[in-house]
């Protein structure tokens, strides 16, 4: 069984980090928040003051963060896991959703400590995580990726490798782009069923035929709660969406479709409901009217 440091225990980071201590592995865990770790230490995980701390000896550094910033300050820094004495060969393996150019640099940098950096968002809700059966899209050295699965094998029950690092971050922003269009269109198209008069359950169950996200998010705009069992933020969301179109941009492709969506995410925050779940989209669209 491996040391593991682990960086981030929120929704999804918990979940993960659980997986890894019923598997049996020594970890140790590093929250900006101390009192959200509570759980996972009661069951077993050894509590870190910082990053640093966490990464002491460890064969693998796993971070699951929420954006470029929480990233750089969980890995740079003299008490950045960077710094870390972490164990010859250790894995650095970033789980957040974050830039492709700061996925980069961090890699860059974890090179240059003698880590092997793992480009490893994943897909999956918390309960997903929870339970072990995440996917990860990876970009990574071959050799590196098939090092690690065996310590990346709690947490999940996929791994896809994309390519070289960057790869796995690119496509995933992609598909979060894609379901950031098709939660903007849910809820479009059920304001446009909800001013036609039409019955909106039977529309809901109709179109949750066509795609998961579809029959998730709708039902969710059908009930009308989105301040409780919060799987996804508005500014999550909102904040994929921008890495993705800053990628699509990037390449010259197109993202028009993109772009729409961004425009509504950043209404819905700047409204004042980024805490609120992604769904919360389609009040925005009554009130406009």
């Amino acid at each position: 069984m491996a040391k593991i440091g682990f960086l981030g225990v929120g929704r999804m980071g918990s979940g993960m980090a659980a997986r890894m201590l019923a598997a049996g592995h020594e970890v140790a865990v590093f929250n900006r928040s101390p009192d959200k770790a509570a759980e996972l230490i009661s069951a077993g995980a050894v509590p870190a003051a910082t990053p640093r701390a966490a990464a002491d000896q460890a064969e693998a550094i796993i971070s699951m963060v929420a954006d470029d910033d929480a990233s750089r300050t969980v890995w740079l820094g003299e008490d950045g896991a960077l710094a870390g004495d972490f164990a010859a060969g250790a894995f650095a393996v970033e789980c957040s959703t974050i830039s492709r150019p700061w996925v980069l640099e961090l890699a860059k940098q974890a090179g240059a400590q003698g880590l092997r950096y793992l480009d490893s968002p994943v897909t999956g809700l918390p309960d997903v995580a929870a339970a072990g059966a995440l996917t990860l899209f990876v970009g990574a050295d071959p050799a590196d990726l098939e090092a690690a699965r065996p310590l990346l094998d709690p947490l999940c029950t996929n791994i896809i490798r994309f390519g070289d690092v960057g790869a796995g971050t690119a496509y995933k922003l992609l598909q979060n782009l894609h379901g950031s269009i098709q939660i903007a269109a849910t809820a479009e198209v059920l304001r446009v069923a909800e001013l036609a008069g039409l019955d909106l359950a039977t529309v809901v169950d109709t179109l949750s035929r066509l795609s998961p996200t579809v029959a998730r998010v709708g039902r969710i705009m059908l009930d009308g709660v989105h301040d409780r069992d919060i799987a996804f933020t508005a500014e999550l969301r909102l904040k994929d969406t921008r890495f993705g179109v800053e990628l699509s941009d990037s390449v010259d492709g197109p993202a028009a479709l993109g772009h729409a969506a961004y425009d509504i995410f950043s209404r819905l925050v700047e409204a004042g409901y980024g805490d609120l779940n992604e769904t919360k989209v389609i009040d925005l669209l009554r009130d406009r009217g």
